[in-house]
């Protein structure tokens, strides 16, 4: 096992972990708000400012509906308390930052990847930096899960995405595609506000998790046996809502370009994916499970696209975001045991 002792007091470093996983759920929602709102900005249902505080509303609100189940899955998804004391704070903040590093490097290529999985990839990264072994380290029923719905919520978000497309197909086949188009248009409204509601609600837990683990491991709450958290404090359930909530009001349109312009633009095939990805988060969170929002849309977007033909569904883009998904895990992973290693080496350097 690897010894640090920094001088920080514990108090001075679970502030530094509650900024930056704040700072993450601020980057998460400017990442992710394209999945909410590309198809109603790009069927030019709403501007893209009305979108985006519409997103963020929702985003929001949604604490006080689908309760914090995900938060305590990613918060007990390592055993915190098998690391040292010394340095369970340091691995936290490994884990952030090597979760950040990541979603940055992505969003800057333009890959709407999981912020998600790269947040549990960093927390694992940077927890097996410092137990210096795996054996033990990771709560199967969470890490398991969470492997299992990298692509499964993209399968069940498809399935639905298109059943939803057949059945309209059928109930409005007699229509003018005209009318449908324009109702559906106003539809969008309610289902880009319900994805929101599941973006919010599953996304914004994950970082409730590593704060009450933070306030845990400095002493400030109590854990059940076994590191098992007794509960979120109501201020850290608010404050993840508000980041995330602010970081969708800045909104990232380069991502709106590739998941709504490059992919779909026809309002009824918007609403189908919109409304089964929102169901698929739904059932997610209700279960305790974290999953990709950017996975679970990206999953119903292809499900629409392929009840009309598949050259719509631009694999070209599809391929390049599957790469993204399968090194999410590794590679924030990665850069979290580089952080905590290299945070050792210069400290080892300042002592002399």
């Amino acid at each position: 096992m690897i010894g640090i002792g920094f001088a920080m007091s514990s108090t001075s470093l679970v502030i530094v972990v509650i900024f930056a996983a704040l700072l993450f759920d601020y980057i998460n929602g400017f990442r992710h708000a394209p999945n909410s709102i590309a198809n109603v900005v790009s069927t030019r249902m709403l501007r893209p400012r009305f979108a985006v505080f519409w997103a963020a509303f929702f985003n929001f609100v949604a604490f006080a509906i689908l309760g914090t189940g995900v938060a305590k899955a990613i918060g007990e998804g390592v055993n915190i308390h098998l690391i040292a004391p010394d340095l369970r704070l340091y691995v936290l903040l490994a884990g952030i930052i090597g979760a950040t590093l990541w979603s940055l490097t992505t969003w800057y290529l333009g890959l709407p990847t999981s912020s998600s999985h790269a947040l549990m990839g960093g927390y694992a990264g940077g927890a097996i930096a410092a137990y210096g072994d795996i054996s033990g380290l990771l709560r199967p029923e969470v890490y398991v899960k969470t492997v299992i719905f990298i692509i499964a919520s993209p399968l069940i978000a498809m399935t639905l995405g298109f059943s939803m497309m057949v059945v309209g197909f059928w109930m409005f086949q007699e229509r003018l595609p005209s009318r449908v188009d324009k109702y559906f248009r106003r539809g969008q409204l309610l289902s880009a506000a319900a994805y929101s509601l599941g973006h919010g609600s599953n996304d914004a837990q994950k970082t409730m998790g590593v704060i009450t683990v933070a306030l845990v491991a400095g002493g400030f709450i109590t854990s059940g046996p076994d590191g098992r958290l007794l509960g979120i404090p109501l201020w850290v359930v608010l404050a993840a809502h508000a980041a995330i909530a602010l970081g969708t009001l800045v909104g990232s349109w380069r991502l709106v370009h590739t998941m709504g312009y490059k992919i779909t633009k026809q309002p009824f095939g918007g609403f189908c994916a919109e409304t089964s990805g929102a169901l698929t988060l739904f059932g997610a969170t209700l279960a305790g499970i974290p999953v990709s929002t950017t996975h679970t849309i990206t999953g119903a977007i292809v499900g629409v696209n392929a009840t009309r033909r598949f050259s719509p569904v631009r694999w070209g883009m599809a391929q390049r975001i599957l790469w993204g998904w399968a090194l999410t895990i590794p590679m924030a992973g990665a850069f979290a045991a580089l952080f905590f290693f290299a945070t050792s080496a210069i400290h080892k350097i300042i002592k002399g």
